[in-house]
């Protein structure tokens, strides 16, 4: 049920307290991959997700800038503050929550929104008449995931098999040829790089030249699994708060 297209009436008939909340980004993703592809494949997943779940689910509009200053020297990356993006975020949930679908899923598609994400739903559960959890769809592919890198394999073939017409294939071997094998500048365990042009020339980590549209389907139900499962489970789970010890 994609919110944005139904009548007021239509929402207001909806037998349902859950809802989904994409949440991407809108920055550089290599010179091959579209400012949108956070957006997009958070978009993707989330309905990709709710069409497997057997009970009625609301698909909000989704939050297209995120927490990406690590990407500002990059032309037409948007960013805002944390403290501004769980304001905002935080406001969507209670939004839903006023009328009734107050048990959200935030789908991200953004390692940046990551921590940003998870604070924000524990102000929300703990503070608000809702209940809150993030799910990020790239940690949600099982071995896949180490494959993650910035408009790398995994994100162009989610995006071959979603939105092929937004991408480059022209550009693939410069992305990787231009590109960095990894994320960040590490001693030990520490990174030391703040902004992602420190280590890559073009904006793109990991490999883009293997991607697949036959992956990206893969991922795709992988991920669209993985939420159907967390979304039954929210809609099970007491979400009332344990009493002060």
């Amino acid at each position: 049920m994609r919110l944005a297209d139904l009548s007021w009436t239509d929402v207001d008939a909806a037998d349902t307290d859950l809802a989904v909340v994409p949440v991407g980004s809108t920055e550089q993703h290599g010179p091959h991959g579209p400012l949108g592809t956070d957006t997009l494949t958070a978009r993707a997943v989330s309905e990709a997700g709710v069409e497997r779940c057997d009970r009625p689910v609301v698909v909000a509009p989704a939050v297209p800038v995120g927490v990406a200053e690590e990407h500002r020297q990059f032309t037409g990356t948007l960013w805002v503050s944390e403290e501004t993006f769980r304001a905002y975020v935080r406001d969507v949930v209670n939004s839903l929550a006023h009328h009734g679908f107050d048990r959200v899923v935030l789908v991200n598609g953004h390692g940046g929104n990551v921590d940003a994400l998870r604070e924000v739903s524990g102000t929300i559960t703990r503070h608000d008449d809702a209940y809150a959890v993030p799910f990020t769809w790239f940690d949600a592919v099982g071995e896949h995931t180490s494959e993650m890198g910035h408009g790398g394999p995994l994100e162009t073939s989610l995006l071959l098999a979603t939105h092929p017409d937004l991408l480059d294939p022209e550009r693939l071997e410069a992305a990787r040829d231009g590109g960095s094998d990894g994320w960040g500048e590490w001693s030990g365990r520490v990174n030391l790089a703040f902004d992602s042009a420190e280590f890559t020339d073009n904006g793109t980590v990991g490999d883009p030249t293997a991607a697949t549209k036959e992956w990206g389907e893969e991922l795709l139900d992988l991920a669209a699994t993985a939420l159907a499962d967390l979304l039954a489970t929210v809609a099970e789970r007491d979400t009332t708060r344990p009493p002060h010890r």
